[in-house]
């Protein structure tokens, strides 16, 4: 099969092929209001991840030899290469622009998650209030997720989200999540329960394995997809890990069962 037909058979929405050497992000048929397919095209190989569904990257090659020009599609690299750095530069400056025009506010997306009182960075944009999570790689800035009320999530256009997290810090053991509503649900357990911690909300299974390898250590509060891909990557990173008894994430665990059972639920797995 060609290329395009290979991503879309992982489930990424892919319209044509990308530039040369350039990962690119593309939604998917589970996730179509957001990018969770990554794909990259060198013309004689390709790769694709869909983040929601593979926690390894799959690998295309052509049925029959490519005839490819090797200078012209390094020079097409070097170029992509090129823009994806000013890419990232300009998501970086229009990441703190946003941050600088938000206030601290109650968002619609925080009372559906069960944390009416809590208070978030708020942009608002023609007539709509975004819920912004700054997302940094070690001090630097890389980006925001955008969250709007109904609970659509969106990056910005070509930041750099490999590696990117948002850290809760109280100077306690590290504690791994996926989603911004699950740590703020793990962070109301935890001061209950009188335990300290140091959240990292990772955005997305596959940029959980990255930020593990960074850390000595800690615990894993998965997410139970249908896809299995939440438990799979807890197995692969070797930490203790807690799932839910079913479908969905911590959060959806502390609507439906509150927050003490599922404190009681997460603590004993990590005595």
């Amino acid at each position: 099969m060609d290329f395009l037909t290979f991503c879309r058979a992982h489930g990424i929405l892919i319209p044509h092929l990308p530039p040369l050497g350039l990962w690119r992000r593309y939604p998917t048929e589970d996730h179509p209001r957001s990018r969770n397919g990554a794909v990259k095209f060198l013309g004689d190989v390709g790769f694709c991840q869909n983040h929601a569904t593979q926690v390894e990257v799959s690998v295309w090659r052509p049925e029959k030899p490519v005839q490819i020009d090797r200078r012209e599609i390094q020079a097409q690299i070097d170029r992509a290469m090129r823009e994806t750095a000013l890419r990232q530069q300009e998501a970086s400056k229009k990441a703190a622009w946003i941050l600088h025009q938000c206030q601290f506010a109650h968002h619609e997306y925080l009372r559906k998650k069960g944390h009416a009182e809590e208070v978030g960075n708020v942009f608002v944009k023609d007539g709509e209030k975004l819920l912004v999570i700054p997302m940094r790689i070690g001090k630097n800035l890389v980006g925001v997720q955008l969250i709007d009320e109904a609970g659509g999530k969106k990056f910005l256009a070509g930041m750099r989200s490999a590696g990117a997290e948002y850290v809760i810090d109280n100077r306690g053991p590290h504690y791994l999540c996926e989603g911004y509503a699950t740590a703020l649900s793990l962070r109301a357990i935890l001061k209950n329960w009188k335990r300290r911690y140091t959240i990292h909300v990772t955005f997305s299974a596959g940029n959980m394995l990255k930020i593990a390898a960074t850390l000595p250590g800690g615990y894993v509060i998965a997410d139970h997809d249908l896809s299995g891909t939440g438990e799979r990557v807890a197995k692969e990173i070797g930490w203790p890990y807690w799932i839910s008894d079913q479908v969905g994430d911590c959060n959806d665990h502390h609507l439906r069962e509150g927050l003490f059972k599922t404190g009681q639920s997460i603590l004993a797995r990590f005595k």
